[in-house]
């Protein structure tokens, strides 16, 4: 199958198209290293993680490459992101010898209570397009760390990030039939039987809320243990007595982050009416002037969305925003080809019902709504089946830890515009998703409880 530039609509390279067949070849792979890995000493684990880390670092310039080409994103970004990947092989080979358990009296005084933590077994992972070499190694660093085999399946528009990752880890040390990467067009076609398949552990998926469900009931007929990163509708909350040139900046962190193509990203901007009017037209100076162009142009900041159809979504959203009364900033027109861009673009006035309020935009255009009191913007921000991540800048202390504590979401920013780390925990709750990545929390994810009674 071809794998596509998004900055010109041609072909890169062609990779192998895999089905059924060749997916449970690689889940027997996996299955039959299992034992082997899981006896891995944690020591030589952690080893092979760490040189992972170094060699991600080494490579950055031809990873970073890869990343623009097949994905679009601005050099300088996918720099951060090879970056970033590295960071989590370095944290789970930290976490990798640090695995506990517990050894405790029984009540009765007869016994004693031993709790091990075990890997859990083959992992499918499946990774989205918009982080192709991050939420590869968030993914895989705390499955190998727990002593995980896995087949990892990455998006149909980004898999050369994911096989030079896998060629790291090989060269690294990982040995053969731990990892395992297969590549398709038809991804329902290829996971369900390896879902299905008792061999299967684990599921860790990071992309749509709507694929999500429908894993999650796929999922049910094993009992797969499952992690599931899933869609986002990010509220950006700014009070009157923010820092406005803080919140400016930290808006245009969280909406422009890879061309606005993050689960993370804003999506909601609510700024209260006294300083509605120059916070919204310092962010549309500074969107307006953000260069437009192919990510491997020096400067550029705007690179393409990922294909067309991400270009025909964000359209519609914007007409639908301005039918509904929303005022354009700067921006608002989708730019004639090759390849598939959008300006950053600023809507101001954009009403709750309008569609880009329910959905995710996953582009480039920050949607700015006034609100009155922090009771009122609380509840807007929390009228959403989602609930991922929220922004909100002001300077008191106390209202930012009452409206931290009363929105519904698994992660907020306090007066910052990113909050991704690999020593945080990541996740949502309601329909954004179930479990973390990251932290100190996310090699559980990959490890079973076991309780041994031991008869004195």
């Amino acid at each position: 199958m071809a794998v596509h530039d998004p900055a010109t609509g041609q072909p890169l390279c062609r990779v192998a198209d895999v089905g059924p067949e060749q997916g449970l070849a690689a889940l027997s792979a996996a299955a039959d290293a299992q034992r082997d890995w899981a006896r891995t000493p944690a020591r030589e684990r952690s080893d092979i993680l760490l040189r992972a880390h170094r060699r991600l670092l080494a490579e950055v310039e031809r990873l970073a490459l890869i990343a623009t080409l097949e994905m679009g994103k601005p050099l300088a970004e996918a720099r951060g992101e090879i970056a970033y990947a590295a960071e989590f092989f370095r944290w789970f080979a930290e976490e990798a010898v640090r695995l506990d358990g517990g050894y405790l009296p029984a009540p009765a005084g007869n016994s004693r209570f031993l709790v091990a933590r075990q890997p859990v077994g083959p992992s499918l992972l499946i990774t989205p397009w918009n982080f192709p070499m991050a939420m590869g190694a968030r993914k895989i660093g705390p499955a190998l760390a727990a002593g995980c085999t896995c087949v990892v399946k990455p998006a149909e528009q980004t898999p050369l990030c994911t096989l030079a990752l896998a060629e790291i880890l090989h060269e690294s040390g990982v040995p053969a039939g731990v990892v395992n990467i297969v590549t398709t067009s038809d991804p329902g076609r290829l996971m369900t039987p390896l879902i299905l398949d008792p061999r299967s552990r684990k599921l860790s998926f990071t992309g749509s809320t709507e694929v999500g469900k429908k894993l999650l009931e796929q999922c049910a007929r094993t009992v797969m243990r499952t992690s599931m990163e899933l869609g986002g509708n990010a509220a950006f909350i700014v009070f009157d007595d923010a820092d406005l040139k803080a919140a400016i900046e930290g808006a245009l962190a969280a909406k422009m982050r890879n061309i606005g193509q993050a689960c993370t990203a804003a999506n909601r901007i609510f700024v209260q009416r006294g300083v509605f009017e120059e916070f919204a037209r310092g962010l549309a100076e500074r969107m307006a002037a953000l260069p437009m162009g192919r990510g491997t142009e020096a400067g550029v900041v705007v690179g393409p969305l990922i294909d067309a159809d991400a270009v025909a979504k964000v359209s519609d959203l914007v007409a639908d925003a301005r039918a509904a009364g929303a005022r354009v900033l700067t921006g608002g027109e989708a730019v004639d080809g090759p390849g598939n861009f959008y300006p950053a673009t600023v809507l101001a006035d954009v009403p709750d019902s309008a569609r880009m309020c329910r959905t995710e935009i996953f582009g480039p255009v920050a949607a700015l709504s006034t609100f009155d009191t922090e009771d009122e913007v609380v509840d807007r921000a929390n009228d959403t089946p989602y609930g991922l991540v929220a922004y909100v800048y002001t300077e008191n202390l106390r209202r930012g830890l009452r409206v931290c504590e009363a929105l519904e979401t698994g992660m907020v920013g306090l007066n910052q515009g990113v909050v991704s780390s690999p020593a945080a925990p990541f996740g949502g709750v309601k329909e954004s998703g179930l479990g973390r990545e990251g932290g100190l929390v996310g090699i559980d994810e990959f490890l079973e409880l076991k309780y041994i009674g031991v008869q004195l």
